[in-house]
């Protein structure tokens, strides 16, 4: 158990023309990690893995505990070894990322927060599993749930990835959220304020783990896709 490496199955990237298909198990996926954040076969659900269990927010807004069957087409994953940064209170989600950001000085590498506190006007996010033939992202997208929590406590986990890899995976912060209850959460939009402890964990390596088995990835020719444009646009 590695705990300076960063999982990641898939890329961002191959999302965005619909290459939607899972080609990694859930029980895979948490070889390499008991902490994370993802999606399912046909962007089924958000994804927050927390202590090695896997929760998954569906469009219904309802949270549920996936098999080791279930399967990917991209996730992170990593061994838990957060070490205590700040303490925040009444932050907005740009300040806490700001000080995080100039606490670590990490802008250019990997790494992940894990924030536990009380937020306010919460917006998150799970998109509708869609089946085959998949549509591109942009259009998979539109077929989302909007949920929102005036005050919840809960927890975030993220994770930061370099402007250098920007379409690899989200250049700047990508967010998932689940609340304490385990009856709200999902892919993080905004929220208002968070008071809270702020947890980060640096890597040095990230595992980049491609989908070859896969032909329709194989054969694919990214250079006609919009990538870096569809993916801010989506996140």
């Amino acid at each position: 158990m590695n705990e300076t490496v960063l999982y990641q199955h898939g890329t961002l990237a191959l999302l965005v023309p619909g290459l939607l298909t899972g080609t990694l198990t859930m029980k895979k996926l948490l070889q390499h990690g008991d902490t994370g954040i993802g999606t399912g076969e046909g962007l089924d659900g958000e994804l927050i893995i927390l202590d090695g269990k896997p929760y998954q927010v569906n469009s219904r807004g309802e949270v549920n505990v996936v098999s080791d069957d279930f399967k990917l087409p991209f996730a992170n994953s990593h061994f838990a070894a957060y070490r205590p940064l700040m303490t925040v209170e009444n932050a907005t989600q740009e300040e806490l990322h700001d000080q995080v950001l100039g606490l670590t000085h990490d802008n250019n590498t990997f790494f992940s927060i894990l924030v536990k506190g009380t937020f306010t006007d919460v917006k998150t996010r799970a998109v509708a599993k869609s089946e085959r033939p998949f549509k591109s992202l942009a259009e998979t997208a539109k077929n989302q749930s909007v949920f929102n929590r005036k005050e919840v406590a809960g927890t975030l986990l993220g994770y930061y990835s370099p402007q250098l890899f920007d379409g690899a995976a989200v250049g700047g912060y990508h967010d998932h959220f689940l609340a304490d209850g385990h009856d709200f959460g999902g892919h993080l939009l905004e929220f208002g304020t968070v008071t809270g402890d702020v947890q980060v964990q640096t890597f040095s390596t990230l595992e980049q783990h491609l989908p070859t088995d896969n032909a329709e990835y194989r054969n694919h020719d990214f250079t006609k896709d919009d990538i870096t444009g569809v993916i801010h646009q989506a996140e």
